[in-house]
């Protein structure tokens, strides 16, 4: 009996349908960039200091400037040691008062010439940026900047939990019925997001698009993966992973173009509906149909690919049988993750090097936002480095196989962010470099790990294996968020 594969090289491997569905699809990898790490432009934290009723009126009448105004009514840097007393601390001062001259104007406030008591904001932030972020609208600063973290950590616990839920669904029910769901929960969460008034709504849409984006961008990998041939299945991998890359590109122009918050997260949503297209233009995977015994449909597939591929169809597809073994209908269970000794081995490995791939990405990503330079362009920067590691992934695999490059890819990524430590914060460029290493390591790592899943795991729990949809396990791509912006290192 002939397999998918064996009728797909007669009626064509990656031939006009396969080419249509894969470039639709890649907009879908493209799309979930702003997901993953729009944190990076969604919750920038700009300079800023306490507001002090009475600054404002007294530097118009004063004609200070912007420096001059922080110098004589803000406090300085602190002691070695001092969280940021400029940013969270402000002088406990009557700046109304109209005895105050415009020329160092504390200096008679207080005795033997030391600067007046501090004390916390009360009239909140005076931020130093042009646009608006979660940040500058919630004032997530000083005592309030854990519901920063706060933010990342329940988009990436989204992520943990869709891994295990709509994993199952995608084997369950089927891919493209999972991914149209996950795509328009996402839209509508996404759309929800930005027009919110509140924090805490904003905080609860966010979740749930991390429930679903992992998702549909899982969904739509396993789909394009399970339509073409085997002798491009590598290649259609990778380059849907590389089209990941380009929505980061595209995010940092956008976020350049659009530097408020809430116009950014519409403009990264309102395209999500689209995808809804692929109800017409992207049909269920037939192996996953052979896998639950409707080969009929599946024939029919098959045959609707034959025909958009301009082929004739084998005389025998009526025949078609998926190529694992099995006398009856496959249902998806995590169990059958450790059904064997073999498959739990894998199975814990893969999680292992997920859960440790995903803090070196997301805490490479979130280093650009804790640097000294320019925030659009050093992540624009690190990101064009994904692309020669698609490059390096294409020309290793095959030749050396995929442990070598992985084990390489995972050193050299874990050397840069070893080295960073050791660098200088005055060296800027020399740490957006050695970042630059890093991403690019765990890039390869992360891109080969995905190869790695959809060959060792059966079709019927190809969705619910641990790698690809492990990219955010156990949320811990927060910490590596977290561990840039407080240490500026990995």
């Amino acid at each position: 009996m002939p397999t998918v594969d064996d009728v797909l090289k007669q009626v064509g491997e990656f031939g006009w349908f396969q080419k249509r569905a894969f470039l639709t699809l890649c907009l879908l990898s493209a799309a979930f960039a702003p997901i993953f790490v729009g944190i990076v432009f969604l919750g920038f934290t700009p300079d800023h200091h306490c507001r002090s009723p009475g600054v404002a009126e007294l530097s118009r009448r004063c004609g200070w400037s912007r420096a001059e105004e922080l110098n004589y009514t803000a406090p300085g840097p602190g002691a070695a040691g001092e969280a940021f007393p400029r940013q969270c601390r402000r002088y406990e001062v009557d700046w109304n008062r109209s005895a105050l001259g415009c020329v160092d104007p504390l200096a008679g406030l207080a005795a033997n010439g030391s600067r007046p008591p501090l004390g916390a904001c009360e009239h909140g932030w005076v931020y130093d940026t042009p646009g608006s972020s979660i940040v500058t609208e919630f004032d997530l600063v000083c005592a309030n900047a854990w519901k920063l973290d706060l933010f990342q950590s329940c988009v990436n616990v989204g992520f943990f939990l869709g891994s295990l839920t709509v994993g199952y669904m995608a084997d369950r029910f089927g891919r493209k019925l999972c991914l149209l769901a996950t795509v328009l929960v996402n839209a509508v969460a996404g759309v929800l997001m930005a027009l919110v008034p509140g924090y805490v709504s904003v905080l609860l849409f966010r979740l749930l698009q991390g429930l679903v984006s992992k998702g549909s961008w899982m969904a739509g990998y396993t789909l394009i993966t399970e339509f073409v041939g085997l002798d491009y299945r590598r290649t259609v991998a990778i380059l849907y992973q590389a089209f990941f890359t380009v929505g980061l590109v595209l995010l940092a122009g956008l976020a350049y173009a659009i530097p408020h918050w809430r116009w950014l997260q519409l403009a990264v949503s309102l395209p999500t509906f689209l995808f809804l297209l692929n109800y017409w233009c992207v049909p269920e995977s037939p192996r996953w149909l052979l896998s639950q015994k409707r080969n009929s449909q599946a024939v029919e597939i098959m045959n609707h690919i034959a025909q958009k591929n301009g082929k004739l169809p084998p005389e025998d597809v009526k025949m078609l049988s998926l190529e694992e073994d099995a006398t009856g209908k496959l249902s998806p269970c995590f169990a059958e993750l450790f059904r064997t000794p073999s498959l739990r081995k894998r199975t814990f490995i893969l999680m292992y090097l997920w859960f440790s791939g995903s803090v070196l990405y997301q805490g490479l990503i979130m280093h650009m936002g804790a640097t000294s330079g320019n925030l659009h362009l050093d992540f624009f920067y690190s990101a064009l480095v994904e692309f020669p590691a698609a490059f390096v992934i294409f020309v290793t695999t095959d030749r050396i196989g995929r442990r070598y490059p992985l084990a390489v890819s995972n050193l050299v990524a874990g050397a840069a962010c070893l080295i960073m430590v050791f660098i200088s914060h005055d060296l800027h460029w020399v740490k957006i470099t050695v970042a630059c290493v890093g991403r690019m390591g765990i890039t390869i790592a992360a891109q080969t790990l995905c190869l790695v899943n959809a060959e060792l795991y059966p079709t019927f729990i190809r969705g619910a294996g641990p790698g690809c949809r492990g990219n955010d396990a156990a949320a811990s791509g927060d910490q590596g968020g977290r561990s840039a912006r407080d240490h500026r290192g990995c």
